[in-house]
């Protein structure tokens, strides 16, 4: 039955996180359940029998287990969050090399703005040592 809760809450979590992740209360809200978790594993570590009590009440064998539920738990939320930062941060650069591109488009047949006139005429390629070498160079019983 706990485990259906604790669940339940991950769901909830995360499904609140993500559909208010760009409010500011939301950040804030996180960042509040960060220092509340350090809090708790703090506690957990200096009183465990406490933790005990408490996995017992809720219907928890050990305390040990109450924590690795929670630890999943936020590992879970931790893996989300990251994700989805993640994925709006590459959207935010394409978006950013898009409109830079548009900006310094060049149509065919002008030249690039501040581009002196004598380098109108394409670049030569860099020199790969492979311009001079026909097909038959190399192998062996050539």
């Amino acid at each position: 039955m706990v485990k259906i809760l604790l669940l339940l809450a991950g769901v909830g979590l995360v499904a609140f996180f993500l559909s208010n992740r760009r409010k500011a209360r939301a950040k804030a809200g996180v960042k509040m359940g960060f220092v509340v978790f350090l809090l708790g594993g703090l506690y957990a570590v200096i009183r465990p029998d406490d933790l005990t009590w408490l996995a017992n009440q809720i219907g928890i064998g050990r305390g040990t287990d109450l924590l690795l539920y929670i630890l999943i738990m936020a590992f879970a939320f931790v893996t989300v969050s990251t994700y989805v930062r993640f994925r709006e941060q590459d959207l935010r650069y394409a978006r950013l090399a898009r409109a830079v591109a548009l900006q310094n488009a060049v149509r065919p047949g002008e030249s690039m703005p501040g581009a002196s006139p004598f380098s109108a005429a394409p670049a030569s390629a860099p020199d790969t040592g492979t311009e001079n070498v026909r097909p038959s160079d190399g192998q062996p019983g050539s």
